[in-house]
């Protein structure tokens, strides 16, 4: 039995995995003006970045379509008698949505599983990856589904923002706060919970906030995996990602870039890092107290309908 996996480009994975682990992504879509791209195939991340500091222009996103999803369910079911499709966080997109409407509209005899995964970027992209490779190898249906519930259980992310403008632009939290993070250098710093993004400190250097990142992923047990991601910054990643190469192997460490998609609604300056593992060594100070602040509520990178 042959089973494909699909994700969306909110999954932030090199190319070169994708290549590799015959991984299909759905690309959403960015509007600069009055114009449309498709998120890693018509806009890179430098086109973007130049775009959103340096052009007046309106610049924000748009959710794939129902039509996307089904061309590519359709597509694929030509080769697949099974399809798994694992899309970011409903919290944070219509996606997953539109990937529902779309198998209710593709023509295919194929099995069509939609899965939201509640959460974004790498730790989407882990997901999906250890799903293909389990594809890759023939597994049955449900052993992947399995190592897809095991990998959302324990796969973590956190940030941090060098600003907090470009998600004060999409009016979910108020502009004095973010007038406040630049002023002051504070740097913020969030993880993912329960399908949204959630407060877990500030601090004020961005030497401090590395150190963060960093602590958090070595507050995991037994590691599995590692990515460290960045839009503008790649000197920063490296550091971290040289630090984390004694937690994890060489194979399982990942550097990779945050898509325009995400980068749109993060800005310039961006860091996450994801670590699957098995479980939490002792909860942080920062943790503790994060779980009981409400969550950051972000604006959805879709809009209403892409035309």
């Amino acid at each position: 039995m042959t089973v494909r996996i699909v994700t969306d480009s909110a999954a932030d994975l090199p190319s070169a995995i994708v290549k590799e682990l015959g991984i299909t992504i759905v690309p959403a879509y960015v509007h600069i003006g009055n114009q449309s791209y498709r998120d890693g195939v018509d806009i890179s991340c430098d086109e973007l970045y130049d775009q959103l500091v340096n052009n007046s222009l309106h610049v924000t996103t748009a959710q794939a379509t129902p039509t996307d999803f089904r061309k590519v369910f359709e597509d694929l079911s030509k080769e697949a008698d099974e399809i798994i499709s694992i899309q970011m966080s409903g919290k944070f997109s219509g996606t997953i949505g539109a990937a529902r409407q779309g198998k209710e509209l593709a023509n295919t005899e194929s099995d069509i599983t939609v899965i939201d995964s509640g959460t974004i970027s790498m730790s989407l992209g882990i997901i999906a990856m250890s799903a293909a490779r389990l594809a890759r190898i023939n597994a049955p249906v449900a052993a992947i589904i399995a190592e897809i519930q095991d990998a959302m259980k324990n796969t973590r992310l956190m940030g941090t923002f060098d600003t907090l403008k470009y998600l004060a632009r999409g009016g979910r939290i108020g502009r004095a706060k973010a007038l406040v993070g630049s002023v002051l250098n504070v740097k913020p710093l969030v993880t993912v919970r329960d399908g949204e993004l959630a407060p877990i400190g500030n601090v004020r250097t961005r030497a401090k906030s590395l150190e963060k990142l960093f602590d958090f992923v070595n507050n995991t047990a037994d590691i599995k995996e590692i990515a460290v991601l960045h839009n503008t910054t790649p000197d920063e990643a490296r550091i971290l990602k040289d630090r984390f190469s004694t937690l994890v192997s060489a194979e399982h460490l990942y550097a990779a870039r945050l898509g325009p998609a995400i980068g749109v609604h993060t800005g310039p300056g961006t860091l996450v890092v994801v670590v699957r593992g098995s479980g939490i060594k002792k909860e942080s100070t920062d943790e503790t107290a994060a779980a009981k602040k409400p969550l950051l509520h972000l604006p959805k990178l879709n809009l209403p309908s892409h035309r």
